[in-house]
């Protein structure tokens, strides 16, 4: 039995990464979507593996030498069968509220260009990333009065003052996901990992413009939304104001 260890091994993960990126999106939970061809590959080439070693003679005769077989397979081998199982019958959540009210919020990256004239939409939809670099960087204050609408999922605040709209953004895996939060208030919090869409004005405080605002906003309307497929980016929000 621990002869067939390393190819059923094989064969499961590459089966298993294949189910992910073929059949579903489930491979989002974990990585970019820019990655999906590289592990679909992945999967080709462990699957083809694992038959190799089905039909190979060093997979099927042991060596032995001084009266002991060493072809064994060790038995904590073994314990790389939950993972490889688990792509297939229960793949791991999606990262969300209880990661992000753990994690930092992003540091958002420094506007070296100056801000271009908001349009006149209204409600405006942006990005969390913009909405925030908005309030702390744009010294125009363009931003002071103006609707917008935002969209990401809710993230309980532990002081129980209002609750954040957050967004979990993958650079390259859930590895080194960062989070981005706007604090929402005047609406009671949904449940955690509820998806919305929230159209709301910045709430004043700290000097506008500069570090010293919050990335807040004074809530108006909260619309639920279906998760997105891709739910690890900060894209603009797509549903209707």
């Amino acid at each position: 039995m621990r002869r067939v260890a390393p190819s059923l091994l094989l064969k499961l993960t590459g089966i298993g990464l294949l189910h992910i990126t073929l059949f579903d999106d489930t491979y989002l939970r974990y990585v970019k979507a820019g990655l999906r061809p590289v592990l679909i590959a992945s999967g080709v080439v462990l699957l083809l593996l694992g038959i190799a070693a089905a039909f190979s003679r060093a997979g099927r005769e042991g060596h032995a030498h001084d009266g002991h077989d060493h072809s064994g397979t060790p038995s904590v081998a073994w314990l790389l069968l939950l993972p490889a199982l688990s792509l297939l019958l229960f793949a791991p959540p999606a990262l969300g509220a209880y990661t992000a009210a753990r994690s930092g919020a992003k540091p958002v990256a420094v506007q070296k260009k100056g801000f271009d004239p908001l349009p006149a939409t209204s409600p405006l939809p942006l990005t969390l990333t913009d909405f925030t670099k908005r309030v702390q960087q744009d010294r125009s204050r363009a931003i002071l009065g103006r609707s917008v609408r935002l969209t990401g999922f809710v993230t309980p605040d532990a002081a129980g003052d209002g609750w954040y709209l957050t967004r979990i953004i993958f650079t390259c895996c859930a590895a080194d996901s960062q989070t981005v939060k706007v604090h929402v208030r005047g609406s009671e919090s949904p449940p955690a990992d509820t998806w919305l869409a929230v159209t709301g004005t910045w709430h004043p405080a700290g000097t506008l413009g500069t570090r010293s605002a919050p990335a807040a906003l004074d809530v108006q309307r909260v619309t639920p939304i279906a998760r997105p497929v891709n739910a690890f980016t900060d894209d603009l929000p797509v549903t209707p104001g």
